[in-house]
């Protein structure tokens, strides 16, 4: 196996020295053309897509990531179209500037080369992910996992088919095979892939990050908390806390314990009512089980354990935390967080400065759901992942953050004395 895939990856990277050169105007059409196909490959995606839903159970957190349907296809589609009318970030001049010898030096943006995607059941990722690389002059290597398998498989015949059509060799986008193998051979695939981008869970990361002799961006794995204050609005903080664990509980900005003010536990019940309704259990601390007690419903009531902290849920629980105000807040969230997404609620604004400057997350948000956190959202068309680290990128990485830069020095014959 890892000799063919090696020799497959010669192919890419010989395609992708010639993605630099295709115009812009060009790598759009590609991409409105992708969009424009997708309704009439519906229905043979749908059929692989439940081919793979047909091999996991129902109430496995991932299925909703594996699932596929008619109008998230439309949203696919439309997430394609929005990355065409972007600008291209390649070659963009950064600086500019002339020195006193007259060489004129210019730093300006220039694609990262070949970017290995690893991932799990989000066959979503495989259009996202070649729409934005391509979109940024990259070539792209999938590792899709084997539970989405024949959903990525349909995705990329499809999107290897228009590339055919506009005289693009089909190598600039490579499947890799769904066995685990193949994921060890990609990690150290040194001088076919530049850079390993997984996204999934806490696991999946680590293993990448452990396993790849490939530089890796950390992506992905979001234990989201959310602080209400003391000085926190009650209504919002209903609002907020229903969207941000409710809206799709399984991706990776939804959220994972509410931290609370100790002088509102009296609210807390009014703040989870409308969860109970969703049918989200809550795992709580000995203060706000107490303050909850007889007031949700008991069959969907937990006491929290030290495992119910730090932990990605990616389903319909919740955990609750009580803590006597913000340093104590600040405290948890350090010890706990995976650096994601973190959110306050309160209407006293020292509170939401002291939280926006000190908590360490690639996003922070004062006063709305921490659902926002996605490149669409952002207005970046569509997100490659979440980067969680500090360095290269931070945040939804699209566009901008699938670029590198390079020096262009130009002069009139000076040599160097």
């Amino acid at each position: 196996m890892k000799e063919t895939i090696y020799k497959q990856l010669e192919h890419v990277r010989e395609a992708s020295r010639k993605l630099c050169t295709l115009p812009d105007g060009d790598i759009n059409d590609i991409l409105i053309d992708l969009a424009d196909r997708i309704p009439g490959r519906t229905e043979t995606i749908l059929e692989a897509n439940r081919k793979d839903l047909d091999r996991m159970a129902p109430d496995d957190p991932k299925y909703d990531r594996l699932l596929l349907d008619e109008s998230r296809l439309e949203a696919i589609a439309s997430d394609i179209r929005n990355v065409a009318g972007l600008s291209s970030p390649v070659g963009r001049i950064l600086e500019k500037r002339t020195l006193p010898n007259g060489l004129q030096l210019k730093k300006t943006t220039v694609p990262l080369g070949v970017i290995g995607i690893i991932y799990e059941s989000r066959p979503n990722v495989t259009f996202d992910v070649f729409s934005l690389c391509l979109k940024s002059g990259n070539a792209t290597v999938l590792k899709g996992g084997s539970d989405a398998m024949y959903s990525n498989i349909a995705i990329v015949e499809l999107i290897h088919d228009v590339l055919r059509e506009h005289n693009i060799s089909s190598d600039t986008l490579y499947l890799l095979p769904a066995e685990r193998e193949a994921a060890g051979i990609m990690l150290n695939a040194v001088g076919y892939i530049d850079i390993i981008i997984p996204r999934g869970s806490q696991q999946l990361i680590d293993f990448a990050r452990k396993n790849s002799s490939v530089p890796v961006i950390e992506t992905g794995a979001g234990i989201v908390h959310t602080y209400f204050d003391r000085s926190g609005d009650i209504q919002m903080g209903r609002d907020i806390v229903l969207n941000a664990k409710i809206r799709r509980p399984s991706v990776c900005n939804a959220l994972d314990t509410l931290i609370i003010h100790r002088e509102r536990l009296d609210d807390l019940a009014s703040i989870a009512e409308p969860l109970g309704k969703k049918k989200v259990i809550i795992f709580a601390d000995e203060d706000a089980y107490s303050s909850l007690l007889g007031r949700y419903p008991s069959e969907l009531l937990k006491k929290a354990g030290p495992e119910n902290f730090g932990t990605e849920y990616l389903s319909l629980k919740l955990s609750v935390k009580t803590v006597s105000g913000l340093e104590e807040a600040l405290d948890h969230i350090a010890r706990y967080s995976s650096m994601h997404s973190e959110a306050v609620i309160a209407s006293d604004p020292a509170v939401t400065d002291e939280f926006i400057k000190r908590v360490d997350a690639a996003v922070v948000y004062a006063n709305t759901s921490t659902a926002f956190t996605d490149g669409a959202q952002f207005g970046l068309g569509a997100e490659i992942g979440i980067s969680t680290q500090k360095l290269h990128a931070r945040g939804p990485m699209a566009l901008q953050e699938l670029t590198s830069y390079k020096w262009v020095i130009e002069g009139k014959g000076q040599i160097r004395p």
